[in-house]
């Protein structure tokens, strides 16, 4: 997937309309990505009872819990039966599964969206607003990998961190060419950007109070890096 050549200050509306994934389309990609396992092969019927069921496993989530939630607290929720869930997943393990699996598979395209960026630090720009943005749009998906990745499976809870020190390490490497940083030093970095991104995601309560909006916390966040970055040396590599 591709997404759409954007301005070197892209706002989360521009982003939305380019990125290849939204709120909106996330369903199709999921029925899509799962439709081997999925028993229902309507299409448009899928999409929407795929739509319920995540939704629900999100709303479940966060106010009985993950770990005590059933498949009959599901079934009571998105209004199917326990037959008609079944056609979309079998058990719960599953369930989180689907979930780990599309955060995992977003994350790890988003460096070849910004492939075409030569210089390290715009593209350090670019994947850290859009990681934000991807906070933002996909927040029920991440927040729910990040409290319940005790229930995953324990491959699935490997892949989940290999997912999250695949972007690391990738910004890390983008650090050590941008400027002038030592391996120790360019980890650091990436680790806090990472941390910046979560902060998005995990705690917008008191961003909301603060009446913080995503743009402006993004362009925050990117002149805390441009002022680290052009801290490095003195100068900047190109």
């Amino acid at each position: 997937m591709d997404i759409q050549v954007l301005p070197a200050h892209f706002t989360l509306a521009q982003f939305r309309r380019a990125a290849p994934l939204n709120e909106t389309n996330i369903w199709e990609f999921l029925f899509d990505r799962n439709s081997a396992r999925i028993g229902v092969k309507r299409r448009d019927t899928a999409v929407e009872n795929l739509e319920k069921i995540f939704v629900a496993t999100f709303r479940l989530a966060n106010t009985v819990g993950f770990p005590v939630m059933t498949l009959r607290d599901l079934c009571r929720e998105t209004g199917l039966s326990m037959g008609g869930l079944y056609a979309y997943i079998e058990n719960k393990d599953q369930l989180a599964a689907m979930i780990e699996d599309l955060v995992r598979h977003v994350t790890q395209m988003l460096p070849a969206w910004f492939a075409h960026i030569t210089q390290p630090a715009a593209q350090i720009e670019s994947i850290v607003r859009a990681n934000i943005f991807l906070a933002e749009m996909f927040q029920p998906w991440l927040y729910f990998v990040f409290l319940e990745s005790r229930t995953l499976q324990p491959a699935q809870r490997d892949d989940a961190k290999a997912a999250e020190l695949f972007i690391q390490s990738h910004l890390t490497t983008l650090f050590s060419h941008a400027g002038e940083f030592d391996d120790g030093t360019a980890a650091l970095l990436a680790a806090h950007c990472m941390s910046l991104v979560q902060d998005w995601h995990l705690k917008r309560w008191k961003f909301r109070a603060a009446n913080v909006r995503v743009d402006a916390f993004a362009d925050s966040v990117i002149d805390l890096l441009r002022s680290r970055l052009a801290a490095a040396g003195g100068r900047l590599k190109e």
